[in-house]
């Protein structure tokens, strides 16, 4: 079966692609790249979940493909629940964006304590068929937020995020670490027992 990855971040989708294919699912993966054309999807939903279906349904659309999908983000406890769904787009900038939110979530918990600076990462990964039926999975991965970024690995906010149980940022593990850790790893790994149900029905 063929599924299309609905994302235009280089990051995510190799990201995607590496606990797909790890999953040994027996699909072969197409990006948004290989589909020129394909609709740009403004992220409109308050859910991570609204969010993914609307990118995966436009591009199942488009495509006449399976479209997998995710949306996910940073939830701060002190910041209530913040940038949440807006992750990707929290400080409003247009260039070095990675670095100007993971600045601007620093400098607006810098007051907060250490033991008061618990957050997680929110993933909802979805898939959808061109007949219409949808898959969802949702994962989280708990832990704190430190001072300053650390580790040169990763993306986003991994290098001020340490998951529970850790103490080294997500940004200082090696991808397989974080893997089998991530809220998109989990989300993923519960999107692949759904897929393979459809897959072996096929």
């Amino acid at each position: 079966m063929k599924f299309v990855l609905a994302t235009r971040n280089a990051h995510k989708a190799e990201e995607l692609k590496r606990i797909l294919e790890e999953l040994n699912l027996d699909c072969e993966l197409f990006t948004v790249a290989d589909f020129p054309g394909a609709p740009e999807v403004e992220e409109t939903e308050n859910t991570f979940e609204g969010n993914a279906l609307l990118k995966a349904r436009a591009l199942a659309k488009f495509t006449g493909l399976a479209a997998i999908a995710d949306d996910s983000g940073l939830c701060v406890d002190a910041l209530n629940g913040s940038p949440g769904v807006l992750s990707a787009r929290w400080s409003g900038a247009l260039e070095n964006v990675d670095r100007a939110n993971l600045e601007l979530v620093l400098e607006q918990i810098k007051d907060v304590a250490p033991e008061n600076r618990g957050a997680k990462f929110v993933c909802a990964a979805v898939a959808v068929f061109p007949n219409g039926k949808e898959l969802v999975a949702v994962g989280e991965m708990f832990g704190n937020l430190i001072d300053a970024p650390i580790g040169e690995n990763g993306f986003g906010y991994d290098p001020i995020f340490v998951p529970s149980g850790f103490e080294i940022t997500t940004a200082q593990m090696l991808a397989s670490e974080k893997d089998a850790i991530s809220h998109r790893g989990k989300a993923l790994n519960q999107l692949a027992q759904q897929l393979s149900e459809v897959i072996s029905k096929d």
